[in-house]
């Protein structure tokens, strides 16, 4: 792909690094935005830069924060006993959109993955069983992906835990197996967590 401009060029190198954009879609963005008013590129860039330089985990749930604590932990409404266990921050975003739970999240940062050189340090487990251990916790329902992965991360939680005793449940397997959480429609994912099944359950039906 040949340039007239160096600028447009590295422009289109950057945003090419995007995941999901090529360098096609990358020059239609670049050429698009130089179409644009010189405002609205400045706010795209300070919007950008601001993320970059002021979001931060939450200390309890590793969620993104603008705050020490998100404002889920930090919701008075909230029911506190009961956390669910997710992969990453946008499938806290896909359950908080079914409008049909009220619990608080633990992020994991990810899920068990050998293959890809990702192993149960390089999460945030153990910061998961500190909470069994310290807080007030009734119940936690593995919301994971239905690929092997996720089922061998969760059965690797669910064995760290057991001298704990706690209950700990699965959402219902509506969400064909090998599908992203995130991707699920609201409707389905919201009926899986409504009907959440014990997790001793649900690896005996595995």
């Amino acid at each position: 792909m040949d340039f007239s401009s160096k600028l447009l060029e590295n422009a289109v190198q950057e945003i090419a690094q995007l995941p999901g954009i090529g360098k096609r879609t990358a020059l239609r963005l670049a050429l698009h935005l130089l179409k644009q008013p010189v405002d609205h590129t400045q706010s795209l860039s300070n919007a950008l830069t601001t993320l970059r330089e002021g979001v931060i985990f939450c200390e309890n749930c590793h969620n993104l924060s603008d705050a020490t604590t998100c404002e889920i932990c930090a919701s008075p409404k909230r029911n506190k006993s009961l956390i669910c266990v997710v992969e990453d921050i946008r499938d806290v975003m896909a359950i908080e959109n079914t409008g049909q739970y009220n619990g608080l999240y633990h992020v994991l940062g990810g899920i068990i993955s050998p293959m890809d050189g990702i192993g149960p340090q390089d999460l945030t487990i153990q910061s998961l069983v500190e909470k069994v251990k310290n807080n007030k916790v009734n119940e936690l329902i593995f919301a994971l992906s239905a690929t092997m992965e996720a089922d061998t991360t969760n059965f690797y939680m669910y064995k760290l835990l057991a001298p704990y005793e706690i209950k700990t449940s699965t959402i219902a397997r509506g969400i064909p197996v090998g599908d992203e959480l995130e991707y699920t429609d609201e409707v389905t994912l919201g009926r899986s967590i409504l009907a959440r099944i014990p997790f001793e359950v649900s690896i005996s039906k595995s």
